[in-house]
């Protein structure tokens, strides 16, 4: 959130609309019917009702008011219109006051399958029907507070639990796994990936354990963490998370599952 972006978003009118062009509205078209095709019988139902709430139109990209509408009548929370890169300190104070930030572009087609910045897709689709939840929404806000208060260092640590979570989140239910995390949701490789890779490691949620475990962002996960339903999130967000920081930083990180990232030749 802190480098520079090769996009630019778009602002709003003085009624709160944003004109996307015919080229951005058939990306979307695209993204959202190709990807609701790939999570079926792989989504939380939370998330299924949720994008039911939200009846996100698929021929267009859904303009900001529509979706808070939804958000503010379920869980109290709305969206934010934000530039494509926002500081940690903007992030976690719209988070503290239940403003949920939306980078108002979209990805171009030359990196339609990934791209490492979140665009309105991955806002809109991966995170705004888990917001609907109560447990889901109040376990955000308390993360948002949590953030606002806390030194950098501390983010650092917090920062991975944010990924594990409402980025990289499973469910271990009675029907086997499925996925909460926005992050997987709007990604069509990491879908299938986080259920069926054998690669990939599963653990039962242990919130220490997340802080110490490193992550890169540029690659499929290697180790994912699992809750058993998604109101434990309630429980979550009730934790001495910074108790918990201190911990970790004692304890130390885990070696990480991954290489390190390869530096581009100059």
């Amino acid at each position: 959130m802190t480098k520079s972006s090769k996009y630019v978003s778009r602002q709003s009118d003085a009624n709160g609309v944003i004109h996307w062009s015919d080229e951005e509205n058939q990306i979307w078209h695209e993204l959202i019917t190709r990807q609701l095709g790939v999570i079926e019988g792989k989504a939380c139902t939370e998330f299924m009702e949720g994008l039911q709430k939200l009846q996100l139109p698929l021929e267009r990209i859904p303009q900001l008011a529509e979706v808070s509408a939804v958000l503010k009548a379920t869980t109290g929370w709305e969206c934010a219109e934000v530039p494509a890169l926002i500081s940690f300190d903007k992030f976690f104070e719209l988070l503290a006051n239940k403003r949920f930030p939306v980078a108002t572009f979209i990805r171009s087609r030359e990196e339609f399958d990934y791209l490492q910045e979140p665009d309105i897709f991955h806002e809109i689709f991966g995170h705004c029907a888990m917001l609907t939840h109560p447990a889901f929404a109040e376990f955000t806000h308390a993360y948002g507070k949590l953030g606002l208060a806390a030194s950098k260092q501390d983010r650092v640590y917090l920062a991975r639990l944010y990924w594990f979570t409402i980025e990289f989140g499973l469910l271990n239910t009675a029907d086997g796994l499925r996925i909460y995390g926005g992050g997987i949701l709007s990604s069509p490789g990491e879908t299938v990936y986080a259920l069926g890779s054998e690669l990939a490691e599963r653990q039962p949620f242990n919130a220490l354990e997340i802080l110490r475990t490193p992550y890169r962002i540029d690659i499929m996960q290697p180790i994912y963490f699992m809750l058993n339903q998604i109101d434990e999130l309630f429980d979550v967000s009730r934790l001495d998370i910074m108790a918990l920081v201190e911990q970790a930083k004692a304890l130390g990180l885990h070696a990480p599952k991954f290489p390190p990232k390869e530096l581009k030749a100059s």
